[in-house]
């Protein structure tokens, strides 16, 4: 989505229509999402949980490379906490939030031993909070709404024989 679109208009109809755009099957799974995602992005996804988040304001972060896309996340007890963290940063991956941020030369020289282009994508987050954060966070709402209404659903078995 191009920046200007975005400023236009607000964190909730950027988010909806980003939603709707995936195209999403009616039974959906984290899994199946993540494939989707990584399909979008043509590259492969990991995702790790890491104590270095915990205690920190920051639940997950996301790191992009030419041939992967990495998801940091605090470590929790809990699924459900688990699968927002991962579907916040899927909704920066789907708005395309790496697109948007600082240059890589003075990423660079931030972080002399990181690469300068993943340390600006991860540092931009911080420059344009508000909207960029709302955004993903409604976005993975909706994600995790369309997960929990397909677990819902009753599957085809189900319907023919009770």
């Amino acid at each position: 989505m191009d920046q200007q679109k975005s400023q236009e208009q607000g964190p909730a109809q950027v988010a909806a229509e980003a939603f709707v755009s995936l195209r999403l099957p009616s039974h959906l799974t984290l899994e199946r999402l993540i494939a989707i995602v990584a399909a979008r992005r043509r590259r492969r996804i990991e995702i790790e949980a890491t104590t270095i988040l915990n205690g920190t304001s920051v639940c997950g972060l996301w790191l992009s490379t030419d041939t992967r896309e990495i998801i940091l996340h605090a470590v929790t007890d809990s699924a459900l906490h688990r699968q927002q963290f991962i579907l916040h940063e899927l909704g920066h991956m789907i708005l395309r939030h790496d697109e948007l941020g600082i240059s890589s030369d003075y990423a660079a020289s931030l972080f002399p031993n990181l690469d300068g282009e993943m340390v600006s994508r991860a540092l931009a987050r911080s420059s344009f909070v508000d909207d960029l954060e709302a955004a993903a966070e409604t976005l993975a709402d909706l994600l995790a709404g369309a997960i929990r209404d397909s677990s819902m659903e009753p599957r085809s078995f189900e319907q023919v024989f009770g």
